[in-house]
């Protein structure tokens, strides 16, 4: 598995090594010994959560789930093509505010690792999308939140694109409004 890092030194890009033969492809999406022997300690993954998204240009998010059920994801795109986001909401920390996007498909096999403390999104960029993820929570809907997806200063790739939004989301409050309930670490 090849481990990159990205402008967030907590958010990592993983991609898993693919297998082909003329009848397709086998790809060994998690490996917690691998990565570990590669120097990387994920915390323990509780559920796994699939959505399809049916339009280009739909927009989820950025969720968060708050302590004490804070969630770490580990995403990929399961078919079709989808810009994924993760911005550090993490008060006091080096890089507050900044994010990190990354293209996500069927075709590249790219994950991304989100920790927990990191607002999560995602855009479509092709028609019946899916996403897969992992999560070191369960779902807690006391802790579920939602900050504006245009509010962070993410440079998401619209191209003339009207997002479809939720009625969550399109209720979300700007970054500027919300009060982190994450606390760096360092």
């Amino acid at each position: 598995m090849l481990i990159q890092d990205t402008i967030l030194p907590e958010v990592k890009i993983l991609t898993p090594r693919r297998f082909g033969d003329h009848r397709g492809f086998f790809s060994e999406s998690w490996n917690k010994r691998s990565l570990e022997e590669a120097g990387l300690f994920l915390p323990e993954f509780v559920q796994d959560n699939h959505s399809m998204s049916q339009e280009v240009g739909t927009v989820r998010g950025l969720h968060f789930q708050s302590p004490p059920h804070g969630q770490g994801k580990l995403v990929r795109c399961g078919r079709g093509r989808i810009f994924d986001v993760a911005v550090d909401a993490r008060r006091n920390s080096p890089t507050y505010g900044q994010w990190h996007g990354q293209e996500l498909s069927f075709d590249n096999g790219v994950q991304l690792w989100i920790p927990a403390g990191f607002l999560h999104g995602f855009m479509t960029l092709e028609p019946e999308s899916e996403i897969i993820y992992k999560c070191t929570d369960h779902y807690a809907p006391e802790c579920d939140g939602a900050v504006r997806w245009d509010s962070c200063g993410i440079d998401w790739p619209l191209d003339g694109i009207t997002p479809i939004l939720s009625p969550k989301d399109e209720a979300a409050q700007t970054f500027a409004e919300f009060d982190t309930p994450f606390e760096f670490e360092g």
